[in-house]
């Protein structure tokens, strides 16, 4: 359910064009050079995790109502290598391509990241969803396993398909990553919420609440950090949107990565 779908300020100040298409509103984020398109995500109410119905399912998931009372920006892809490079002047990544994800980030990475883009540019406050704003957006509305519904082929994501889920069909394992912008966007103007690479979130990773929660952002500490979307590399139970991973905040690999958001804190 959505709640008030408009940005109290349109465009943002840091806005290097915008506009309105059939997703929704979207702005252009231009840092030396290179460039990120932004989506708006409205504020709205969803049911978090996965109910004991859905296939292949894990402890850790338990449903629940989240409302999110604030609207955000959010990257439409994860961090591209050429956004990391124009940013950090390096790139960490295993699999090299201006237009992959950047790889072997780790949480304490992105933090890194996010200060140095946001220092030179008045009014940007980039930063990484919620574990929320991330189930939230990658569903775009939807309470299947995958946002385009029940069942996961390769040619909808870039993971192994060595493995069948509910029916979908083996198929092709790519071993790698894939251009950012590889298949369709969700309903939110997203794409590959789904594999690929897994991206952190700003969460701590710790049990969900037992009833329903406005605009959560995790435990208070903790030791372990969120990362969501499932990688190039793991079978399909673990792209579900439901599914739940946790990493060290210092640890770097080849499959983790992370997605802008901007606006207001959660």
């Amino acid at each position: 359910m959505l709640l008030d779908p408009n940005p109290r300020e349109f465009p943002s100040a840091w806005a290097h064009g915008f506009g309105e298409d059939p997703f929704g509103l979207w702005q252009g984020l231009e840092l030396n050079g290179a460039r990120q398109v932004m989506r708006w995500v409205p504020p709205g109410r969803f049911q978090m995790g996965s109910t004991e119905l859905e296939p292949e399912r894990f402890d850790g998931e338990a449903p629940h109502k989240v409302t999110l009372t604030k609207g955000y920006w959010l990257a439409d892809t994860a961090c591209t290598q050429a956004f990391w490079q124009a940013v950090m002047g390096n790139n960490p990544s295993h699999f090299k391509g201006d237009e992959r994800p950047v790889d072997t980030v780790s949480w304490e990475d992105c933090q890194r990241f996010l200060e140095r883009a946001n220092a030179p540019v008045a009014g940007l406050t980039l930063r990484l969803p919620s574990e929320a704003e991330w189930e939230y957006a990658a569903r775009a509305g939807t309470q299947t396993p995958f946002w385009w519904g029940n069942a996961i082929t390769p040619a909808q994501a870039n993971y192994d398909g060595n493995l069948a889920y509910r029916g979908g069909g083996k198929g092709e394992y790519r071993e790698e990553t894939v251009d950012a912008l590889a298949f369709e966007a969700n309903d939110f103007g997203l794409f590959q919420v789904h594999g690929n690479v897994w991206e952190w979130c700003g969460d701590w990773y710790g049990d969900y609440p037992t009833g329903e929660v406005i605009d959560p952002t995790g435990p208070q500490q903790g030791r372990k950090r969120v990362l969501r979307g499932g990688c190039w590399f793991n079978v399909p139970r673990y792209l579900r949107a439901a599914f739940r991973f946790a990493g060290d905040p210092a640890a770097r690999d080849d499959d983790f990565g992370f997605r802008l958001a901007g606006g207001e804190d959660p």
